[in-house]
């Protein structure tokens, strides 16, 4: 029986330092040869996905958390903000010195000091011109090189999540204030803070994406497996036959989890593919 297999990025395909291991590669070409079909189910914007990592034997993408869709290069979703609405969120979190950014298929738009941010987060006491330190900011060189940091560029009608990261006023100000209008989650990127966190689409995961596209290439919740490591990766579980969570994972995914395989650095996609006779 051919599957279908969904693969969270962060922390699940890739490792901490944002590459895809040999043995995930060789393992998901090795399926795919076999028949099986992966897509990518994301909270990262397709803008977002590395070169290395849409070079697999991929069929789609699920990116910005549930909020765009595509198969074999057809999109057949994208919800965005209602741009009077993000300009009023943009309002809040720039009078309150949150810095963000906005999550598009044309990249991601940053807010005026975010770049600075990252950087001194990045670099974490490191002086900016050891060697230590550029090794760091070589690190997210490919994500601070996505930013584009011209107000006027900004298309308000194509912006489907924000990101914050936040060192100003407590998660649960920003919580309490929009979480009933738009989907809250707290950060998956521990660098950014304990405070920091995505904001998209109310009504909008990885979940309602999943049976959409499987509504679209006609197969079954019972033909498919996914793989995760975060809290945003439980609807994904709860839209497929198997939930595989990486040994890295949150507990909360842990609970919910058919299956818990190694770390992507300890080979664990490889590991699972096999255990389950998929190459």
């Amino acid at each position: 029986m051919r599957k279908i297999i969904f693969l969270d990025i962060d922390g699940t395909l890739c490792n901490d330092s944002g590459v895809v291991p040999a043995s995930a590669e060789n393992a998901i070409k090795q399926a795919h040869q076999k028949g099986h079909r992966f897509f990518l189910c994301t909270g990262r914007s397709k803008a977002e996905i590395p070169a290395e990592v849409l070079e697999l034997p991929i069929s789609g993408i699920i990116g910005a958390g549930g909020g765009y869709c595509e198969v074999e290069g057809e999109v057949i979703l994208h919800q965005v903000f209602d741009s009077a609405e993000l300009r009023k969120l943009i309002g809040f979190l720039e009078e309150h010195g949150v810095e963000y950014y906005l999550e598009s298929n044309q990249g991601l738009f940053a807010s005026a000091n975010l770049r600075s941010c990252l950087v001194k987060l990045t670099l974490n006491g490191l002086a900016e011109n050891s060697v230590e330190g550029q090794a760091k900011i070589n690190e997210i060189k490919w994500f601070l090189d996505l930013l584009i940091e011209d107000p006027s560029r900004i298309d308000y009608e194509d912006v489907n999540k924000l990101s914050f990261v936040n060192h100003a006023i407590p998660y649960e100000t920003i919580h309490k204030k929009y979480n009933g209008d738009f989907h809250m989650l707290r950060n998956t990127v521990p660098a950014f803070g304990a405070d920091s966190g995505e904001i998209g689409i109310k009504n909008i995961n990885k979940k309602t994406a999943i049976e959409k596209l499987l509504a679209h290439i006609g197969q079954e919740k019972e033909d498919c497996l996914a793989f995760g490591d975060g809290e945003n990766d439980i609807p994904m579980f709860e839209a497929v036959a198997t939930g595989i969570a990486m040994s890295n994972a949150s507990e909360r995914l842990k609970v919910v989890a058919d299956e818990i395989t190694y770390s992507s650095d300890e080979d664990g996609i490889a590991y699972m593919l096999e255990k389950m006779g998929l190459v």
